[in-house]
């Protein structure tokens, strides 16, 4: 599928999105600068995440609204209040999209609800991204396949069969430009816990291209979920760790999206076709091959034994396999060392 100007599949390299989320810090210019960083470093999109606190939750303490998990980044945390220090304004979401087409970048959103979908609609957006919290919200998936534009759905904690209804449901409302991500809903998460392995049983299992939402360190868990056959990658992005933020934490900086850039498109590059015997640029290596060469100076007649025959570099006699063979035959005129043997040279 397309998105923008930039084909998203096996046949184009990596499409690579800096997940902004609430890493602008509540700033304005932050955003701005954080869309600098993220063309700067390579990024193919830069995406936001369309909401408020009072479309995601309730504004009370009860149980299931403040995060009582002592092991999460949030621990302590009021929903309501966690959600409206991270949302993106709205009225920023015009300069944001604005200064990534300066770039000449991708901008596009999750949106949350079917207000957040209208909105998007009414500003451009090139694609929409489903969150894996979202993935089983059906009429949002319908609400935003309608739309005709590319879908990107995460799939984090989703079941085969949560999965197949997301994907029917947008294929039933009219849209096929579908990718999935592998992802692995914990923030951060392990290389342990990511099974890139699914990536290739995903896409068979439902006709789709796949992609990888990542929320582990560094890159190495990218690279290797490209070698699988992701199309996609999505990671989290920030101008530096030590500013903070809600996702801060698990982000790339721009040097290092840069070298995600560099190894998911090396990765891709490596991955080719079945082939053997060797590739044309690799012709020129034939000549470093070991061969059979005549060792010392021979009269003709003279028996070819360890100590006149040898198997040296390179590689422009009889193959190593006739070495044997050769032993105790005799040469049929006179050779100088380091020529190499030839059938014509052996009666």
């Amino acid at each position: 599928m397309m998105i923008g100007n930039r084909e998203v599949g096996r046949n184009a390299r990596p499409y690579l999105i800096a997940e902004m989320s609430g890493n602008h810090n509540r700033s304005l210019d932050r955003a701005l600068a954080i869309v600098d960083a993220a063309a700067a470093s390579g990024a193919d999109a830069i995406k936001l995440q369309t909401y408020t606190a009072e479309t995601m939750t309730l504004n009370v303490s009860a149980p299931g609204f403040v995060i009582e998990d002592p092991d999460s980044l949030w621990a302590g945390r009021q929903l309501y209040d966690l959600y409206d220090e991270a949302h993106t304004p709205w009225d920023w979401h015009g300069p944001i999209m604005e200064r990534a087409v300066q770039h000449g970048i991708d901008c596009f959103s999750t949106p949350f609800d079917e207000t957040a979908v209208d909105f998007l609609e009414s500003l451009g957006a090139p694609a929409y991204k489903i969150a894996s919290f979202e993935v089983t919200d059906l009429p949002l998936i319908r609400k935003v396949a309608a739309t005709g534009k590319p879908m990107i759905v995460s799939t984090g904690m989703a079941t085969v069969a949560e999965i197949d209804e997301a994907v029917r449901t947008a294929r039933d409302a009219g849209n096929d430009d579908i990718v999935i991500l592998k992802c692995t809903s914990t923030y951060p998460a392990t290389p342990e816990n990511t099974n890139i392995s699914t990536i290739p049983n995903m896409r068979e299992a439902f006709g789709v291209e796949v992609g990888l939402s990542d929320h582990t360190m560094g890159c190495g868990v990218a690279v290797a979920a490209v070698g699988m056959g992701a199309v996609l990658v999505e990671k989290h992005f920030t101008l530096a760790r030590a500013d903070g933020g809600v996702d801060s934490t698990f982000s790339l900086e721009p040097a290092e999206f840069r070298t995600l850039r560099e190894e998911t498109e090396r990765a891709w590059q490596a991955i080719g076709k079945v082939t053997y015997g060797g590739t044309k640029a690799e012709e020129k290596s034939r000549a470093f091959r070991r061969s059979l060469y005549i060792a010392r100076d021979m009269a003709a007649g003279d028996e070819l034994t360890s100590d006149t025959l040898r198997i040296v570099r390179p590689g422009f006699g009889l193959p190593p396999k006739f070495y044997d063979q050769m032993l105790g035959k005799r040469v049929t005129r006179a050779v100088t060392a380091g020529t190499p043997l030839d059938w014509d040279l052996v009666a």
